[in-house]
This record gives C-alpha cells, sequence and structure tokens, in this order.
C-alpha cells in the first residue's frame, strides 16, 4: 500500500470514528500518523528517481505576496492591474502555467507579487504541479487566496484544506508549546494554564508514536493536539492570509455587503477595476512592515522630505 493510500485510509477511519472521551487517544494518534505520512508524501526520503524541474523564483523587494486560487478566478489580470506585469489572461482554465512575479510600488515600498498556476483539488498529492506552487506560497509573507464571488464557499473549503495537509497554517499564531528533546530523563509533561483539549495521558501517547521518550514538554496556552503535533513536526509555517473575493459585479449588492464584512475578506472586480485601491491598502495593513530612518549622530533624521 503506498503513501497516498494510507492517508486515505486514515482519513476514512477518522471520519467514521465517533469523538468522545473514550476514543480521543486514538484519534490522536490517528492525527499523529496521518502528519507523519502527509511529510513522507511531500519530502521522500528515497535516492532514486530524476530529479524534477526547478519551480521558484527569487525573492525581492521588501516582501512578498502570493496568489493562490484555482484556475480562472483572476490571478492574472489582478497582477496586470496592479503592477507593470502582463500576465497573459484567458477565457480557458491554466492560461498560466509557471509563476509570473511583478512588484507593487506603495508607500516607497517594494511588494513582489507572485502569480501561481491555479491550484486543484489534489494539489497536495502532486496533482497540477500542485507541490511545486504550495512550496512557493510557503515562503510569502501575505497569501492572497483569490476567489470567485459567484461560486459556493466550497472552492475556500477545498483551497484551506490542500494549504493545511501541507502546512500552511493560514492567520494563526504559532503554538505557544515548548518541546526539548532529551537524551535521557523520560518524559516530563507540564502547563502554565489549564488544559480543556489535551492531557498527559493523550501527549505521551503522541509522543511514542514519534519514537520520543525522553522530552521536556511545557504548554503556555490550552492548545490542541493538532497544533501540539505541529510543533513536534517543526516545518509548518504561520502566514497571514487575505480572502479576495473577485468578479462581485456578477453577484447581487446583498451578497457583496455580507461577504465585505467578513473578516479578512475583501471584495473586488479586476474586469471593472472596483476597490483595487482599497486592496493594495489592505495588502500593506496585513504586510506590517516597519519603515526605520537612520541617522548620523548629532543631525536630524532624514524623512526623505525636501526642507525648503
Amino acid at each position: 500500500m503506498g503513501v497516498v493510500e494510507k492517508i486515505q485510509e486514515i482519513e476514512r477511519e477518522m471520519a467514521r470514528t465517533q469523538k468522545n472521551k473514550a476514543t480521543e487517544y486514538h484519534i490522536g494518534l490517528l492525527k499523529a500518523k496521518l502528519a507523519k505520512l502527509r511529510q513522507q508524501l511531500l519530502e521522500p526520503t528515497g535516492k532514486g528517481g530524476a530529479k524534477g524541474e526547478g519551480f521558484d523564483v527569487m525573492k525581492s523587494g521588501d516582501a512578498r505576496v502570493a496568489m493562490v486560487g484555482f484556475p480562472s478566478v483572476g490571478k492574472s489580470t489582478l497582477l496586470s492591474s496592479l503592477t507593470k506585469t502582463h500576465s497573459e489572461a484567458a477565457g480557458y482554465e491554466f492560461t498560466t502555467l509557471t509563476w509570473i512575479p511583478g512588484v507593487i510600488e506603495h508607500e516607497g515600498a517594494k511588494i513582489q507579487l507572485l502569480d501561481l498556476p491555479g491550484i486543484i483539488e489534489g494539489a497536495a498529492q502532486g496533482k497540477g504541479r500542485g507541490r511545486q506552487v504550495i512550496a512557493v506560497a510557503k515562503t510569502a509573507d501575505l497569501v492572497l487566496m483569490m476567489l470567485d464571488a459567484g461560486k459556493s464557499d466550497q472552492q475556500r473549503a477545498l483551497l484551506e484544506r490542500e494549504l493545511d495537509s501541507v502546512g500552511i497554517r493560514l492567520n494563526k499564531k504559532k503554538p505557544q508549546i515548548y518541546v526539548q528533546i532529551k537524551k535521557g530523563g523520560g518524559v516530563r509533561f507540564t502547563h502554565t494554564v489549564p488544559l480543556t483539549h489535551v492531557n498527559e495521558k493523550l501527549i505521551m501517547h503522541v509522543l511514542h508514536e514519534y519514537k520520543l521518550f525522553n522530552a521536556d514538554v511545557v504548554f503556555r496556552e490550552d492548545a490542541t493536539i493538532d497544533e501540539f503535533i505541529d510543533v513536534l513536526q517543526g516545518n509548518r509555517v504561520y502566514i497571514p492570509c487575505l480572502y479576495v473575493y473577485n468578479k462581485v459585479d456578477c453577484i447581487c449588492i446583498e451578497e457583496v455587503d455580507r461577504l465585505a464584512r467578513l473578516p479578512h475578506h475583501v471584495v473586488i472586480s479586476c474586469e471593472m477595476n472596483l476597490n483595487l485601491d482599497y486592496l493594495v491598502d489592505v495588502i500593506w495593513d496585513y504586510l506590517a512592515l516597519v519603515r526605520v530612518y537612520t541617522k548620523k549622530p548629532g543631525n536630524q533624521p532624514d524623512l526623505g522630505i525636501n526642507i525648503m
């Protein structure tokens, strides 16, 4: 049985297992096994086989923003609208087959904007060059999830699941969990806050699944078992995300208002050039860049302003 088949089998077992106090240890072990298999799928240890084509672009500017989304949601049109780079846009899917970088100049900063090929369901398993696309997204300072306002929210859920399965945590902070592997002394588990999602027995089960029998574990927040597994994996990235709904000119004003009021949401229309300036302002806020002015000792700082 291959790795993909094992992943599917564990996912089916988790789906049919009722969640209660009696099964929490079993589910915790299944989640640990699932995380290990997904890591094995993304980073195979085998030495055989030819190397694939590289799929990355040198990071430049003051920040990197990566656009991810399904085919034909308007990523290429948005890139052409916000930057001086032209990205081919057409009425058929998979117009963009490789990365296309552009630069947004805003508030004196240069923000690299990447138009990535469309993601399809199963991208985490390598379908449609999904692994390469997601690998580039992991290097971004901000993810723009492009969505079609005329389609259901299932599109967003599928994208979030694909990104989550490869270790990209959207709009989340790194868990306050300390794990120190030791050479001996067994496992010492402590917590500084009351825990409602895990207990010492469950933590021991997961550590043994990872063949860890000597470690110091400290919970500084009421974290879940999934967050603890993320810390053990050690390769998760926590990236802010903006959900950008394009083609709002095709839906009713009530739906536009509903989407615009949701957290981390921006509604635009690339075709009609609606709300693009506001989108750039929100991108700037989410990047939270800090401008530092230097000065010579005894002199006033040069703020880049010509004083007459």
